[in-house]
């Protein structure tokens, strides 16, 4: 539906469609532009009160209107209004949807259109450095809850010319804005192409929670796929490395986690910190943290497996003292710390920063020194569950972390129920569930591993120097899927 050049019949028309006597926060001018009448609309606090009041105070003055009326909106703006971004808007739907983003509309008697002003600002806190994503050394800024605040920390990063934010609306009630970023020389049309359309064609109310609640409209996963389809971060030096070798960036308003197209399991094992210290440093710290993946997957598991049911063995190799445990005393320790562990952690997590020191002292002194006098652990299940515990913390992504605990839970209760014949067919159904991870554009999961790649899984696993870490082209991931 588009404007009546009856200013009137617009204002009858705002009021009805948005509650201006109940909303406070919705302001609204009746003007005077010399002999013609003008409407202000606008949210309170979305707009820089001081540039508007400057604007209007010249649209006002007696000495900066040469005519007693507007004969011509077009020229009045590009005339009168000499605020870097203003332009014309004719539908009812844009104008509602740009207003109740930020920018202020004006209404001018005679014309069926209106004049969109984008002097918007929005409350933000500051651009600290992530709390999940540190680094001992570089970069202390990450993206912040404001979708134009991150593209600036992006474009800060990459000055180049090819840069491009691709603007889309999501959800029918919320509108919230979603920016696609790429670089136009380096981007897989294919994929791009595909993303726009899915975004255009999503059917939703509103984007809940913001970049999580949008990738799981993008790729639709079961219920035995816990591993993360897509890559999310807060730091925009990570996000623009990614950008430089041809990654997607998916921006989305009110959201500080910027998600990164397509996705691969080898993307979860870096870390910026790498690449803060010297390349044999950095590559000796990566090589750790692959070896973290697997201790934190079967460790649990396995000792389980040897202590459970091939106890003699276990104490050849020192793994088992010689405590005497059963079978199914040695399974009810292991679940009852794997669970308690589970607990101190989510509460650490989400405990304030005053009590989390003293948190972890309780955890890690009385906890379990009292779990072990009254029989519920023992000595060698509290010793391998920290391991496992330290493994976990080690892998950067807490996600990928989550995921490997949801594995590592699964094989354990298949363990101690059937031993040897259990931990094997759990085994085969996990690397199931991680082959058929889905992806973003159908690509494999597991690339450059399958299909191989050599040079790009080479730098993948160990740290490159800088003069050799960008790849002279975008590596080729095969096609688009369906």
């Amino acid at each position: 539906m588009n404007l009546s050049r009856s200013l009137e019949e617009n204002i009858c028309y705002i009021e009805d469609q948005l509650p201006i006597a109940a909303s406070f926060d919705l302001m609204t001018r009746r003007l005077k532009l010399g002999d013609t009448s003008a409407f202000f609309l606008g949210v309170n606090g979305f707009c820089k009160t001081d540039v508007l009041q400057q604007i209007f105070s010249d649209l006002q003055n007696p000495m900066y209107m040469q005519d007693d009326c507007v004969k011509d909106i077009l020229v009045y703006m590009e005339s009168r209004i000499g605020y870097a971004q203003a332009s014309l808007e004719n539908s009812w739907e844009e104008i509602f949807r740009n207003v109740l983003s930020g920018p202020a509309a004006l209404f001018i008697d005679g014309f069926d259109q209106a004049i969109l002003i984008d002097a918007r600002t929005y409350p933000a806190r500051g651009i600290a450095e992530p709390d999940l994503e540190r680094v001992t050394k570089g970069s202390r800024d990450g993206f912040v809850e404001t979708l134009l605040f991150n593209a600036n920390l992006i474009r800060r990063r990459v000055r180049s010319p090819r840069l491009c934010f691709a603007m889309h609306g999501i959800g029918s009630a919320s509108k919230t804005d979603v920016a696609v970023a790429y670089l136009e020389d380096t981007v897989n049309r294919q994929l791009l192409d595909k993303l726009s359309r899915t975004l255009d064609s999503l059917q939703v109310t509103s984007l809940t929670m913001g970049a999580r609640s949008l990738e799981e409209l993008l790729v639709r996963k079961r219920w035995w796929n816990p591993l993360p389809s897509v890559q999310m971060t807060e730091r925009p030096d990570v996000a623009c490395s990614y950008l430089l070798e041809g990654h997607i960036l998916l921006l989305v308003d009110n959201s500080p986690l910027v998600m990164i197209l397509p996705c691969t399991v080898f993307q979860f094992t870096q870390s910026p910190e790498d690449y803060y210290k010297s390349p044999s440093v950095g590559a000796y710290f990566r090589l750790v943290r692959f070896c973290c993946m697997p201790v934190s997957l079967l460790l649990m598991p396995v000792f389980l497996l040897l202590g459970g049911f091939y106890p003699d063995t276990a104490r050849e190799l020192g793994l088992l003292g010689d405590s005497g445990m059963t079978r199914q005393r040695l399974f009810f320790y292991v679940l009852a710390v794997e669970f308690l562990l589970d607990l101190f952690r989510y509460s650490s997590s989400l405990s304030s920063g005053k009590f989390s020191g003293s948190l972890s002292i309780v955890g890690g002194l009385i906890i379990g020194d009292i779990a072990v006098s009254l029989n519920w652990a023992s000595v060698e299940v509290l010793f391998y569950a920290a391991i496992t515990l330290l493994a976990s913390l080690a892998i950067t992504d807490t996600e990928f972390s989550d995921a490997l605990r949801l594995y590592r839970i699964f094989l354990l209760i298949f363990t101690g129920l059937a031993g040897l014949p259990g931990f094997a067919a759990s085994f085969l159904l996990i690397l199931l569930s991680m082959a058929t991870t889905p992806t973003f554009g159908g690509f494999s999961y597991f690339w450059p591993l399958f299909p191989f790649n050599r040079k790009a899984l080479h730098r993948l696993l160990f740290r490159i120097p800088t003069p050799k870490a960008q790849p002279s082209k975008v590596w080729d991931r095969g096609p688009t899927g369906k």
